[in-house]
């Protein structure tokens, strides 16, 4: 087809592009096919001199543009596609692009809100912080006389149509790399990048940013130690967030934090008890929790901002996940290994005890260390890892917990590098499950349980009416089998004819495309 010619193009530009920073000197070739070490030998001939080992990867991802650079954010979270060493390379990936100008900030908001800037705000400065979807204005707004300061986040002028373009070459490299590899099958390849997609889709309505804003300010209005910004909803549309301007200290501001006499080890558990809380109480939480996301206000308590990576759990995966906290907290692991078969999320043809032996294996160093060694982000890495070995398949509201959990802890422990982990998440953990799993949760339980039978009885007859269609239909199914015309068989045929024929043509563009860069370098 023409679609997988321009895939095919486009994706040979990204490869030269991976080949010139280096980034297949990572690579190690013993883990690669013997018929693919010939192609990254020849990658490792066109590497740019000089390049630094650390940043190849980031460097190749921002040259090729914002969907590129958001790739690499995800995949950040999915250490059991990329590997672990890969993963905690891209975590250190900022998503930071020279600013578009005043002038194009101006005119998206003017169109976007259907009045003039000048009207809308009293001042407007210029950008203070640029991303790959969007960047940030001060500006000041003035009601009955009184000024006050407001943020904006404006997006980016045509990002959605080249966000579309990069997208549909991540679904063609998925899509294949599923019809051939059982392994990209386990890992749910093209659920990947559709997840990713849906990620990307929100983060570009900026309204959707906006609605999560509001989300959590009702979920955290009576937390002692966490706001978030006030939305304005008379300057927000799909294209334009405006929100409360926040005042307070940086988190990766040490220096603000120390002559402010700010107390170091508190607000390490500040922010642990926070994530926790919002991840098991509301099954809502702040997906991108780095320090320059977190400010410390005046009344000392945690603000968050950029709202646009947000996760989401179900019940059944809070209750996994404070059922695993609490077993390792315990040394329950039998617990810990039922909780993964209850959930499903294990096959049931393994064996449980094989399952607990295997978790022990994780758990048990754990209590063997100080607690300044203890990292409950490394445990849920540890466990991912072990699940592999038991055909579970890949859960990636779990994946970005754990990218979360990882990013989290590490803010917390550079204000208290001594933070026993358990004991600050202990309290929040039992009190989750004494209130949801406890005598009062089950009567509750119950209580929903007997809501959603009634719903099922007064739907009986409209099921069993569908029922008998079915049945119907597959009884004639049976009786007279399933029949294709002559002309849909020839259909099929001439489309697997074409299919066969492009791809084919395909693989020899790409070939001679590859020659002729190896021949422009030399």
């Amino acid at each position: 087809m023409i679609s997988a010619l321009f895939h095919m193009a486009r994706l040979t530009r990204a490869g030269f592009v991976f080949a010139r920073e280096g980034v297949f000197g990572v690579v190690d070739p013993s883990l690669v096919p013997p018929h693919g070490q010939l192609a990254l030998r020849i990658a490792r001939l066109i590497e740019r001199p000089g390049v630094k080992s650390g940043a190849r990867l980031s460097a190749a991802l921002t040259r090729l543009g914002p969907a590129y650079l958001k790739l690499g954010q995800f995949l950040a979270t999915r250490p059991d596609v990329v590997g672990v060493s890969m993963a905690r390379d891209l975590e250190s990936l900022q998503d930071r692009l020279p600013p578009f100008s005043l002038t194009e900030a101006e005119a998206v908001v003017a169109a976007s809100l259907e009045r003039p800037v000048s009207k809308l705000f009293a001042s407007f400065s210029p950008p203070v912080a640029a991303a790959s979807i969007a960047q940030v204005h001060r500006a000041e707004i003035e009601k009955d006389g009184v000024r006050s300061t407001v943020a904006v986040k404006v997006l980016r002028p045509n990002v959605a149509a080249q966000f579309r373009r990069d997208l549909s070459d991540f679904f063609f490299v998925a899509n294949n790399a599923e019809r051939y590899s059982a392994e990209a099958r386990r890992l749910r390849m093209i659920e990947i990048i559709n997840t990713m997609s849906r990620s990307v889709a929100m983060e570009m309505d900026l309204r959707l940013e906006a609605a999560a804003l509001s989300e959590m300010a009702e979920n955290t209005q009576n937390d002692p130690d966490f706001r978030v910004p006030k939305v304005d909803w008379d300057r927000t549309s799909h294209n334009v967030l405006t929100m409360e301007w926040i005042d307070g200290i940086a988190l990766n501001d040490h220096v603000r934090l120390a002559e402010s006499h700010v107390d170091l080890p508190d607000l390490g558990r500040k922010v642990i008890q926070s994530f926790l809380r919002h991840a098991l109480r509301d099954g809502f939480f702040h997906a991108d929790m780095h320090p320059g996301n977190l400010f410390l206000d005046d009344s000392g308590r945690l603000v968050a901002v950029d709202f646009g990576i947000m996760g989401r759990l179900g019940m059944k995966e809070r209750r996994f996940l404070a059922e695993i906290l609490l077993g390792f907290i315990t040394r329950n692991y039998r617990r810990v290994a039922e909780v993964h078969f209850e959930a499903g999320y294990v096959p049931a043809h393994h064996s449980v005890e094989n399952f607990a032996q295997a978790i022990r294996a994780i758990g048990e160093p754990i209590h063997n260390r100080t607690a300044e060694e203890i990292s409950m982000a490394k445990l849920l890495t540890l466990l991912l890892e072990i699940t592999g070995l038991f055909d579970m398949q890949t859960r990636p509201e779990l994946i970005l917990l754990q990218k979360t959990m990882v990013v989290v802890e590490g803010v917390a422990r550079s204000f208290d590098p001594k933070l026993d982990i358990w004991k600050v998440a202990d309290p929040v953990v039992r009190e989750w499950i004494e209130r949801n799993l406890g005598p009062l949760g089950k009567v509750q339980g119950a209580l929903a349980g007997a809501g959603e039978l009634g719903r099922i009885v007064s739907g009986l007859p409209t099921i069993a009416t569908r029922a008998v269609t079915v049945l119907e239909q597959l009884e004639t199914m049976s009786r007279d089998g399933l029949r294709l015309d002559a002309e849909s068989i020839a259909a099929i045929a001439r489309a697997r004819a074409r299919q066969s024929r492009w791809r084919t043509i395909g693989i020899w563009v790409i070939a001679l495309t590859f020659i002729g860069i190896l021949l422009s370098v030399r």
